[in-house]
């Protein structure tokens, strides 16, 4: 499809003026990496920011606020005495960042740290005595309301009580086991309350070991992206520093593909393990390198291996990936003992959960299709390369071709992505027309179009969403309600993000810069509108039908994130609605009233209230007879919303005949699929979205045969 698109460019004026960081201008540049970054970032967002904020005494405040609590959000580090310090800054951050002064940051990063090594002796000493469960004492959980410790003496007893927690909650699960073991088998010998006090305090020493080790691996530059951070989130939620791995991060996840061996690492004490191989990826083509395997050494080729003993996992990751073609040899402890060199040559791996997938079901003597997409992926160093506009219409042209009579398009938990991508996948539907609104801060509003006439899928059409679909999910799910091209089902209303952000790459802006890759700034630039003026900012959209789910009373969306931008609305474009929805209004009324008088969504809203009312519940009992009192309490009560999860829709999810055969070649696929289908088989979700679906349909249909399937189809007569 031809489309209008848009550029996601810094303003032009930014080139001009990002030259004065050159080194070789006559200005000055501050030989400290820290202070250029500042320099060049403050410089960058209130220059591209579409609506920068002013860098006062307010905005200082709301930095002090935000670091400090990322800093230490447990209160487990910092004495009062320490924050009274730090107070004497609340309102001075605001000049530093403009004077590129560092004394703030240096103070709080030198205190964490002294006070971080103090509470590895703490939580140690604690640890190596046995806790008193009788005594009469309680712990309060909710820290943003909690004081810091006044001294060290307060200190030790908040450590003290926040591992009693910790260590009764395990006890008494490991008490309740090995009874339940007596239970089944009468000749079970039950181990003793003190072995199992001491097992649970072992095992909480080594889990903060595990997260000590963790933190000990953060060097300055990972807390100075903090510190940067906490200033750039005063603009906006969404507005951030990327360091360079950060960056490269952000990048695997918007594409969906790496250059590496296809492995997932993961660090267990000293040793990196091989969590997981890649389907199709080359360590899996390999068959050598094994999930649970260790590695032990690194070699570029025929160079020296590097012993990764203790290594930082990050670290680590760098010397495993690389560009596609080269080699990597990897010296692994297999599960077995033995020791073994493997060499792999590495290539361009597909991150298979990325990508959108479809699957079909009948229902009702109708066959439907279901896509899910996880996120609007694209390569934007590849035009050719994959991206979520090709991959939809591709999945609606297969799952047109297998006979489907309506088509549920699932992007529940889509955080967004590329603008571009949503144009394309809302074309598919529609004739041609406007898809969303955009606005720059200097600049009049630009429309982007489908301009293709061609439609992909003219049938019924029902878009999944929830509390987390984002951004691009919600101008697709925008595009199509106010078409009433498809019906909206799902959680009250989507997040609520309704800006578009750039990622920057801060290093050409620096000719000649000795301090090395500086990252990247991703930062809001523009704001998107529905096609009826509306924007989605705070507000998401509203589903046409609402249902209940766990979240539905939680605050986790845009509207209830601090600094984030206010809802407005522009003059809404010119475009025609969807002229077949003469079943609209009836197949929402019917799904109203089976999601009323549904006992399972009855259950899934009481449940949503239950877990509203005990997020505010923050004070545990340390007695132990209180505390188990206290969870009893829950327990009965959870038992009653077990049958949530156990719940069966009774409908059988399928592969199309293209994934079929390339299960023959790759198991790890099938096995993917097959927990994805058993997961759509207990979806009341999924299986609401199809009785609309249903309702939609046209009722007079003949069974027409399929090449290759003894079902047939369904076609509307």
């Amino acid at each position: 499809m031809k489309k209008k698109y848009l550029r996601l460019v810094v303003i032009v004026s930014l080139s001009a003026f990002l030259l004065g960081f050159t080194t070789a201008s006559k200005r000055p540049i501050d030989p400290e990496k820290d202070k250029l970054l500042l320099e060049l970032l403050t410089f960058v967002i209130e220059k591209g920011h579409y609506n920068p904020a002013v860098i006062d005494d307010n905005f200082s405040k709301g930095v002090y606020k935000d670091y400090i609590a990322a800093l230490d959000p447990s209160k487990r580090f910092f004495l009062q005495s320490d924050i009274n310090e730090f107070s004497k800054f609340e309102l001075e951050l605001d000049n530093q960042l403009n004077e590129k002064d560092l004394t703030f940051f240096n103070l709080t990063y030198d205190r964490l740290i002294l006070r971080v090594n103090e509470s590895k002796k703490l939580f140690k000493d604690i640890l190596s005595k046995r806790f008193d469960y009788t005594m009469d004492e309680s712990f309060n959980i909710d820290f943003d309301k909690t004081p810091y410790a006044k001294n060290s003496r307060e200190l030790r007893d908040k450590w003290r009580k926040q591992i009693k927690l910790s260590t009764l909650s395990s006890y008494t699960d490991k008490k309740k086991m090995e009874e339940d073991k007596k239970l089944k088998d009468p000749a079970y010998v039950m181990k003793t309350d003190a072995v199992l006090e001491t097992e649970t305090r072992e095992s909480s020493l080594n889990s903060l070991n595990e997260s000590f080790g963790f933190m000990s691996e953060l060097k300055r530059d990972d807390w100075f992206t903090l510190y940067i951070n906490s200033l750039m989130s005063q603009f906006d939620p969404h507005t951030s520093y990327f360091a360079p791995d950060e960056k490269e991060r952000f990048d695997v996840g918007i594409s969906g593909k790496l250059q590496g061996i296809g492995a997932l690492l993961l660090k267990k004490n000293d040793y990196i393990e091989i969590s997981e191989l890649i389907s199709g990826g080359p360590a899996w083509r390999g068959k050598q390198l094994a999930k649970g395997d260790l590695v032990m050494k690194v070699a570029q080729g025929n160079g020296v291996p590097v012993d990764v003993v203790g290594m930082r996992l990050k670290d680590v990751v760098k010397k495993v990936k690389g560009p596609k073609g080269s080699e990597v040899r990897l010296t692994v402890k297999k599960t077995d003992g033995t020791i073994q060199v493997i060499s792999i040559i590495r290539d361009i791996v597909e991150i298979e959960e990325t990508y959108a997938k479809s699957s079909v079901v009948e229902k009702n003597g109708n066959r439907y299709g279901v896509i899910y997409l996880p996120k609007f992926y694209i390569d934007f160093e590849n035009k050719d390369g994959r991206d979520a506009g090709k991959d939809i219409a591709l999945e609606v042209d297969r799952l047109k071709k297998a006979g489907v009579n309506g088509i549920v398009l699932d992007v529940r938990d889509d955080g967004g992505g590329s603008l571009s991508t949503v144009v394309d996948i809302a074309g598919l539907f529609i004739q041609n027309g406007p898809i969303v609104q955009v606005k720059s801060a200097k600049k009049e509003k630009e429309i982007l179009y489908d301009t293709d006439k061609k439609i992909a899928w003219d049938g019924p059409l029902v878009i999944m969403v929830n509390e987390f679909s984002a951004s691009a999910s919600e101008i697709l799910a925008a595009a199509i309600q106010d078409y009433k091209r498809g019906i909206i089902i799902g959680s009250k209303q989507t997040y609520g993000k309704g800006t578009v952000q750039k990622v920057i790459d801060l290093n050409p802006f620096v000719s000649n810069s000795s301090f090395g890759d500086l990252g990247a700034l991703k930062t809001t630039i523009q704001k998107f509108y529905r096609i009826n003026g509306g924007s989605t900012q705070l507000e998401g959209v509203r589903s046409d039908i609402v249902m209940p789910d766990r979240y539905t009373y939680l605050k986790m969306g845009e509207r209830d994130k601090e600094h984030a931008m206010s809802w407005d609305k522009i003059d809404p474009a010119s475009y025609t609605v969807w002229g077949n929805t003469s079943k609209f209004n009836q197949a929402i009324i019917n799904s109203k009233a089976r999601i009323a008088n549904n006992v399972q969504f009855q259950l899934i809203e009481e449940n949503a209230k239950w877990i509203d009312a005990r997020s505010t519940e923050n004070t545990y009992s340390l007695n132990i007879d209180k505390f188990k009192v206290a969870q009893d309490q829950i327990e009965e009560t959870a038992k009653k919303f077990k049958s949530i999860g156990d719940y069966q829709n009774n409908l059988k999810f399928k592969s199309l005949p293209y994934e079929l055969e390339e299960f023959v070649k790759d198991p790890i696929l099938k096995e993917k699929r097959d927990r994805w289908h058993e997961s759509l088989s207990k979806d009341i979700y999924v299986e609401e979205a199809l009785n609309v679906l249903d309702d939609l349909q046209i009722k007079s249909i003949v069974k027409n045969s399929i090449p290759g399937d003894k079902k047939g189809k369904l076609v509307k007569t």
